[in-house]
């Protein structure tokens, strides 16, 4: 059904399924709210029988790679970073999951912890600052005083804005992990979040449209993210 061509050998040997039955999976799981026995019940309507536990295996290898090659290729984040906190509770305890957003929507990173104070803030500009390599013009966050400690110790000179109303656009943010929360019933543990969420935001990214496009539009912008997909996965035509 698909064959896999000579140059993607090395990068998926000793698969017995070819790069682009793996590749696919991968995209099913993180780009759609799909348990990972949807997404073998999805495959097996094509005709590939392989199980749930496969699927995982491939996720758990290949997911955070295909991030990281994703978060290369995006252009560099807008100036005004929008940071919101909400709570998610994992094995019956409550943690926060920190977010960084910027004014186009991009999800700039996440970070799962179990505290909602200054040093928790902290630690998430500083995991920014060293992703992204350069601060914003504008902070925006919540009234949360732990943003206004952290800002004044990591970065000085940034405006910071607090108003709640302002921040929808990382609070929004929040909504397609509320959706899968529930469709994993619930996170096992914080590094199972992170690495999840980490590969999860990236391909949301990717896969992002601009809001009030045409039709027209969308569909140009939908085969270019496909297409970025197949060169990130080593299955486009040049493998």
């Amino acid at each position: 059904m698909w064959g896999m061509k000579p140059s993607c050998r090395t990068y998926y040997a000793r698969h017995r399924f070819p790069a682009e039955v793996i590749s696919h999976a991968v995209w099913l799981y993180f780009r759609f709210p799909l348990s990972l026995r949807m997404v073998e019940e999805m495959l097996a309507a094509r005709g590939i029988l392989v199980s749930h536990e496969t699927v995982r295996q491939w996720v758990l290898k290949f997911g955070q790679s295909f991030a990281n090659r994703i978060r290369r290729r995006l252009p560099a984040p807008g100036d005004k970073w929008h940071l919101d906190e909400v709570v998610i509770s994992i094995a019956g305890k409550k943690h926060w999951l920190w977010r960084a957003v910027d004014q186009h929507g991009v999800v700039l990173d996440i970070l799962v912890q179990s505290r909602r104070n200054a040093t928790a803030a902290k630690r998430l500009l500083r995991k920014l600052l060293k992703k992204q390599g350069t601060a914003p013009r504008v902070m925006i966050t919540d009234r949360l005083a732990s943003y206004g400690a952290a800002k004044r110790e990591i970065m000085p000179g940034v405006e910071h804005r607090q108003h709640r109303g302002l921040n929808n656009r990382a609070e929004n943010s929040h909504q397609p992990t509320r959706r899968r929360e529930r469709i994993m019933k619930r996170f096992k543990s914080a590094g199972q979040a992170q690495r999840f969420l980490s590969v999860h935001n990236q391909v949301a990214n990717l896969f992002r449209h601009p809001a009030n496009t045409s039709a027209a539009d969308h569909r140009i912008a939908r085969a270019q993210a496909l297409q970025a997909w197949a060169e990130v996965t080593g299955v486009a035509a040049a493998c």
